[in-house]
């Protein structure tokens, strides 16, 4: 093709993988310049998709395959008709062209055993879990993995891998299913994947999980590791749905500034580029709303998507806020309804919202019943936040069925399991409106007889080896407890109830 042609496909490739698109673009369009070559048109495709330039990155793509087509080269076709089907799903959600395009990949690739046959594997695995097949799904993924190892195509092989865990973890598995996500990000910031893309869907992939199941610990120590990848490569390596889910991350584990910012830059590039998934930050940006207290304008956000889940969960939430648990029953009745059966992780958060309505409604009963679900999903997703939850939902039903004290004690475990500062002061309002019995825990005691004694947090933490945020906690469930404000006047209370003898 002549050195000028070697040279800038070689400089356009060396762009792609360090995140510098602008440089990439203008290489690719300097090899068009001197070939007009499929392989030149892919790397521009490529360039245009991380700019965003939709337009520009379809017709990129249309004119490699053309150009594999005349060239009778059957892989490189099938693999742009690919990429082409992706790209409809992903910028316009529009579905039956999508399909159109997997079809002529897969009747291209015919009995083929090559990377581009794992690719549409891999695809109609993630297809599987659009439509909550998740068995089906994981079956597809373990053969994707198996073609990628063997064409030593790591980027597909790892790909597959986060696709099988999203499937395992859906299904309850989720130990099994975080560790292949937690191997296939590693694998993705690493600079094992010789395609960029397939590494931020892999990121994707795992912020979603981490807030479905409410692994904000393990969300966050991967944003963390995205936003160093980010920095290095001197460019923005998650968009669109991704920097929805990393934001939602962002503002679960209280660093909400990030998340309105993040929420705002992804809502925009929705808006702009991927219509059919600005869902994905609206319904994000309507709860961080509502946790600010700013009702009407989450009401609004969730109203301009109701047919989103997230748009569902939000709208029963702001029916509890107001005071309005059968309003929250009847919408969490019809999500469950539409759910897979008993079991599935999807059923966590209806089942938490229906267990606050129907304790408000007094319908104890049916709370015991939907509480004992969560319970088990709870235990066997195990994440720190879900089992907070079931902490409190104990302590709601307790509450209704007027065992005071079981209800504090189970108010005070969400309060030290709760991550969000949100979700904290939710329970402490909770354990506030219980009937105070005047009892102190054990461990309540020996903290209030330090306090008496003179001592600052700091020395209690190191008198009873503990944290000084968990003494903190302590002082502050027995303000509850007590009915105080300070420190001095929950000595004394304690001393004339005699739980400090």
């Amino acid at each position: 093709m002549g050195r000028v042609y070697d040279d800038a496909v070689e400089a356009g490739r060396a762009a792609l993988s360090r995140g510098a698109w602008p440089d990439a673009r203008l290489q690719f369009g300097r090899a068009i310049e001197a070939a007009a070559t499929a392989e030149a048109y892919e790397g521009l495709s490529w360039a245009n998709w991380w700019l965003e330039d939709v337009a520009a990155c379809l017709q990129a793509r249309e004119q490699a395959y053309r150009l594999y087509r005349k060239a009778d080269d059957v892989r490189g076709a099938a693999r742009m008709a690919l990429w082409l089907g992706d790209d409809q799903n992903e910028f316009h959600g529009a579905g039956a062209v999508a399909e159109g395009w997997f079809n002529r990949a897969a009747r291209l690739l015919g009995d083929l055993d090559c990377p581009e046959r794992g690719w549409l594997t891999v695809f109609d695995a993630n297809a599987a879990l659009g439509r909550q097949e998740t068995g089906r799904a994981r079956q597809l993924a373990v053969q994707a993995e198996e073609i990628g190892r063997r064409h030593r195509a790591v980027d597909l092989e790892m790909f597959s891998l986060a696709t099988e865990g999203v499937a395992l973890v859906t299904e309850g598995a989720v130990e099994q299913g975080m560790r292949c996500l937690d191997e296939a990000t590693a694998a993705a910031l690493g600079g094992e994947y010789e395609n960029l893309a397939p590494a931020a869907w892999t990121c994707c992939r795992l912020m979603q999980v981490c807030e479905e199941v409410r692994d904000y610990e393990r969300g966050a120590q991967w944003c963390r590791q995205v936003e160093e990848f980010s920095r290095r490569m001197e460019a923005r390596f998650v968009h669109g749905v991704c920097r929805a889910h990393y934001a939602a991350i962002l503002g679960w584990y209280g660093r909400e500034s990030e998340a309105e910012e993040e929420l705002a830059g992804a809502q925009q590039d929705l808006t702009a580029n991927r219509p059919y998934w600005r869902a994905e930050a609206v319904v994000r940006l309507g709860e961080l709303r509502r946790r600010q207290g700013r009702l009407v304008e989450a009401e609004s956000l969730f109203n301009d998507v109701p047919w989103h889940p997230l748009a569902k969960r939000g709208l029963a939430e702001l029916s509890l806020d107001r005071g309005d648990p059968a309003a929250a029953r009847a919408v969490l009745e019809r999500v469950l309804r539409q759910l897979p059966a008993e079991g599935s992780v999807d059923r966590a958060w209806p089942l938490e919202l229906l267990v606050r309505a129907e304790t408000a409604l007094g319908e104890v009963e049916a709370a015991g019943v939907h509480l004992e679900e969560f319970r088990r999903i709870a235990l066997t997703v195990g994440t720190r936040p879900l089992r907070a939850a079931a902490r409190f939902l104990e302590g709601l039903y307790a509450a209704a069925l007027g065992e005071h004290g079981a209800a504090n004690v189970c108010f005070e475990d969400a309060c030290e399991l709760y991550l969000a500062p949100y979700d904290v002061d939710r329970a402490r309002a909770e354990l506030a409106r219980v009937p105070r019995g005047g009892t102190l825990t054990t461990r309540q005691v020996a903290v209030l007889r330090l306090v008496a004694a003179g001592l600052g947090d700091r020395e209690i933490a190191a008198r009873l080896v503990i944290s000084e945020h968990t003494v903190h906690r302590h002082v502050a469930n027995i303000y509850a407890r007590l009915g105080c404000s300070t420190r001095a006047a929950a000595v004394s209370r304690a001393t004339q109830l005699g739980l400090m003898a």
